[in-house]
This record gives structure tokens, sequence and C-alpha cells, in this order.
């Protein structure tokens, strides 16, 4: 992949991790020059009126000669990448919770139209993750493993891509991102080709959700090229029978035993765009503190049909 972009205010890296994900860093100066058109809606009206989420988009992609849409579309179809970690100055003055929803709701414009989110009643969902949880899913419990998972397996709406932003996070040790490509996961062959894996299984989810139906799908499906597709999450399949069951934890452990995952820890003012067929995520549990704040955001949806 050539990385020579002459986006000014833009440098691209690949991440010291994996040649996989790739780095696009916002210079200051790129950042303060995206403040003026992006002031020019509130997040009512960004809520509200669907259109103003594609003027704050062109914005962007103009700031770059649109040159950033290009690339974005680039990486994220590629199989061989799929994963783009977009970087901001948190103490750049103008860099804060409203600019991250901003720039997050642009990026996403850049290369599709996000899903209602049915648990905040938006195209976007807030949540904080803290010491004390009365959920009831592994969101927002601190303290638990969140388990390698891809997101939309319980909605009807086709999940392509999902973009994660850290707002703000406040004494916080542990918390790491976990991230795995099909491509480098051990047991994929194997699991791929396992006829349960290809059976439609039910999906559910809790009532924070606020998804009143259940969806049926096989774990597994194959792209164009044939290549291994996955929709997965381990707390939302309802097995009907002891096949089923026994593939789900054999999936689950071969999953979390991958010596090929990826733990990376984000700071605040990052956002994590993947695509969502062939990258799993994660987090790692915290470390206790009862003054423990994370803020998150999250965008999920499908790439543009034409």
């Amino acid at each position: 992949m050539d990385f020579v972009q002459n986006i000014d205010g833009v440098r691209i890296s690949k991440h010291k991790l994996s040649n996989r994900i790739i780095n696009i860093n916002f210079e200051d100066d790129f950042i303060n020059k995206l403040t003026f058109p992006f002031n020019k809606f509130d997040l009512t009206a960004l809520e509200y009126k669907p259109f103003t989420r594609f003027t704050i988009a062109k914005s962007l992609d103009d700031l770059s000669k649109n040159k950033l849409s290009h690339f974005i579309k680039q990486i994220i179809n590629d199989r061989n990448t799929g994963c783009i970690i977009f970087h901001t100055n948190i103490k750049n003055k103008n860099v804060n919770d409203i600019f991250l929803t901003k720039l997050s709701t642009s990026i996403t414009h850049l290369i599709g139209t996000p899903n209602h989110d049915a648990m905040a009643g938006k195209y976007y969902a807030r949540f904080h993750v803290k010491h004390e949880d009365k959920s009831d899913s592994y969101l927002r419990k601190a303290y638990t493993n969140m388990d390698l998972h891809t997101d939309g397996t319980y909605v009807r709406e086709k999940t392509d891509w999902l973009i994660m932003a850290k707002l703000e996070e406040r004494n916080a040790k542990g918390g790491e991102t976990a991230m795995l490509h099909l491509d480098d996961w051990e047991h994929c062959d194997t699991l791929y080709k396992d006829p349960v894996g290809r059976q439609n299984f039910i999906w559910g989810s809790p009532k924070s959700k606020n998804i009143g139906y259940k969806v049926e799908h096989p774990v597994f499906f194959s792209d164009k090229e044939g290549r291994p597709q996955i929709s997965y999450i381990d707390q939302f399949p309802e097995p009907q029978n002891m096949r089923q069951g026994i593939f789900l934890q054999k999936l689950s452990d071969s999953l979390e035993e991958s010596k090929n995952k990826i733990v990376t820890e984000l700071p605040v003012g990052s956002a994590v765009l993947a695509n969502n067929y062939f990258w799993l995520h994660g987090r790692k549990p915290f470390k206790e503190n009862k003054n423990l704040s994370r803020e998150l955001l999250r965008i999920r949806g499908s790439f543009f049909t034409h």
C-alpha cells in the first residue's frame, strides 16, 4: 500500500503492531480549519436533519482536496487492511466530545449511511463505562473481559462497518482494545468449514438494546471471492441443540486464545473504523477504581450502494 497521499495536515502511517491497521493523524492546523464548517451545525441539527451530516462530511473531504474519502474507502474495503485509527490532539482547545462526534459523523458519511441505533434512539450512541454497573450486557461492565465480536449480530440492518471514538477517560488502567483479523486467526479455516457454522442461529438481545425481535443468520458466510466473513458475539446467540452450543464454545475459546490478537491502548481523541465482516474487536478488563470513567461514541452502518 502506497501511503504517499500528500494530504496537507494529515499524516498517514502503519500501526506499530500490525501492517493491517492504518493510522491517520489529523494535525492541529487541519483540525483548526475544520472548526468553522463544523460549528455551522449543533448536534441537534445533525440528529434531526440527516442531510447536515453529509454537509460536514463534504467539508472534511474538501479540506483534504477530496483525497481523504478515496483513501478511507480504499483502506476499509481492502481485505489486507480494513481498519483505520484516526488520531487527534486532545490538547487542542478545539478538540472535545462535540468535535469528536462531528468528526466521527463526517468520516462515516464519506463511506456510507449509519443505522438507527435503537439503544440510543439516534444514528449514534454515547455511553459510559464506570465502576458501578447495573446494565444487562458486557458493554458497560468495566471489570469483565469483552470477548472478540462483531457488531450488529442481532439487528435486521446491514452492518458493514463501525466506528468507535474515545471521548473521555479518567482514572483508567487496563481496558485496552483487542482486535483480530480473520485471516490472522489460527483456527479460522477449521471453524469456517464446520457445517454448524453455516447453520442459521437465532440471535436475540437484552432489553437495553431496545430491539423487540430476533433474527436468524449463520456465524460464517463468504464474500464474492469465497473468503470467510463472520457475524458473531458471544452474548446474543441462542443455541437450539448440543451441536450449536458446543460449536459456539469452541469458537469462543479459539478466538480468545488466539496468539495473533492485537492489544493496543487508544488515547482520548482517537477513533477506530473497521470493516465489520473480517475484523473482530473487544476490550480487556479495567483495573478496579471507584472513580473510573470512560465515555465512548459508536456509529455503525452500511456502505453506499452506488
